[in-house]
């Protein structure tokens, strides 16, 4: 069973800077590209950033710069630092995985093609003026 938490949202004024955290289970997590959504009150979620299982990374044009998206396969984490936040980087962030759709020994793992799949919980990130 995929589980994502995510931790690390909080309340910070513009030009702060927060560290979200995400920790997967329930897969074998290094086999999985993973990204960070947001959804922003009335509006839809958006992908903020991606980083697949080879490390290779997205951001969208708002965020490039500011935000670095990492991951731990060691220890099934990955990372969203974000500087210089804007008032309008106010939204709830979800952590999500791609789909573990393929079963072997006892496992579930990635195989791409792929698409983001699972989502956490959400942390609330509040930038204020």
């Amino acid at each position: 069973q995929v589980h994502l938490v995510e931790s690390g949202g909080g309340s910070v004024q513009a030009g702060g800077s927060l560290k979200l955290s995400c920790v997967g289970s329930g897969y074998i997590f290094r086999t999985c590209g993973m990204a960070w959504y947001r959804q922003a009150p009335g509006k839809e979620r958006e992908l903020v950033s991606s980083i697949s299982s080879d490390g290779n990374t997205i951001y969208i044009d708002s965020v490039k710069g500011r935000f670095t998206i990492s991951r731990d396969n060691a220890n099934n984490m990955v990372y969203l630092q974000m500087n210089s936040l804007k008032t309008e980087d106010t939204a709830v962030y979800y952590c999500a995985t791609e789909s573990p759709k393929s079963y072997a020994d006892g496992e579930y793992y990635c195989v791409r093609p792929n698409r983001f799949a699972y989502w956490g919980q959400g942390t609330q990130v509040t930038v204020s003026s």
